[in-house]
């Protein structure tokens, strides 16, 4: 089964609050919520939702495979122990979000997930860890604020026009920059590097491809 609350609400993609609730009995999942349950603790959505018939499905307890080695519990550099719960592994994805004219950028599974304290994620940046994910930035137009190879944490929650730093795609092309809500329905875009001019995109025309894909919270950099 999923174990402690903090791990299920990992696995199933939602807060730890959630997992209460439903335990609880204050709220019920959703439907989607019940199907990743049942296939996050590998057992029969039937048996999960209503109690009635086989509990896993094939009608058996889940055994461990042979030669499958035990998990070990996890230790830091200097061989003491760590609590994985403490942690929460946010998906870092091959795309760049450029800095410059735009990065084009299509589709990518994840290539490896990068660990935040849990207790930073939620009470200082106020964030589902669900709604995060790493990307990497691209060119100079932001040099001196957010610089060529950075990793950039964006919160895909703040996702509506607003003032700050965020990630915007224009058509094809991702790209990070400062935005800025302006009267009549137009965001200004602007650069820290003095050389590239800002802009303004019109979001009453119908006719604009942009998303605004979420905001820039955090970001990592090699000395």
């Amino acid at each position: 089964m999923l174990g402690k609350q903090a791990h299920a609400a990992r696995s199933i993609g939602v807060q730890d609050a959630s997992i209460k609730r439903w335990v609880t009995g204050q709220a019920d999942p959703s439907r989607t919520n019940l199907i990743r349950i049942a296939e996050a603790a590998g057992v029969n959505i039937a048996w999960l939702a209503t109690g009635e018939g086989p509990k896993f499905k094939d009608g058996t307890a889940p055994v461990q495979t042979v030669g499958q080695k035990e998990s070990t519990p996890a230790k830091d550099v200097l061989g003491n122990p760590v609590d994985i719960e403490e942690f929460v592994f946010i998906p870092r994805y091959d795309v760049k979000a450029a800095a410059g004219h735009g990065y084009p950028n299509h589709d990518h599974p994840a290539v490896l997930r990068m660990a935040f304290r849990r207790y930073w994620v939620e009470n200082y940046l106020r964030a589902n860890p669900a709604d995060l994910s790493v990307i990497a930035v691209k060119g100079d137009s932001m040099e001196g604020v957010l610089n060529d190879g950075d990793n950039i944490l964006v919160n895909h929650a703040q996702n509506r026009p607003g003032t700050g730093l965020y990630v915007v795609r224009i058509g094809e092309d991702l790209i990070v920059k400062r935005i800025q809500t302006m009267p009549g329905g137009k965001l200004l875009i602007t650069s820290a590097n003095e050389a590239y001019a800002p802009f303004e995109i019109d979001l009453t025309d119908g006719t604009a491809d942009v998303q605004i894909i979420g905001r820039v919270v955090w970001f990592g950099r090699q000395i």
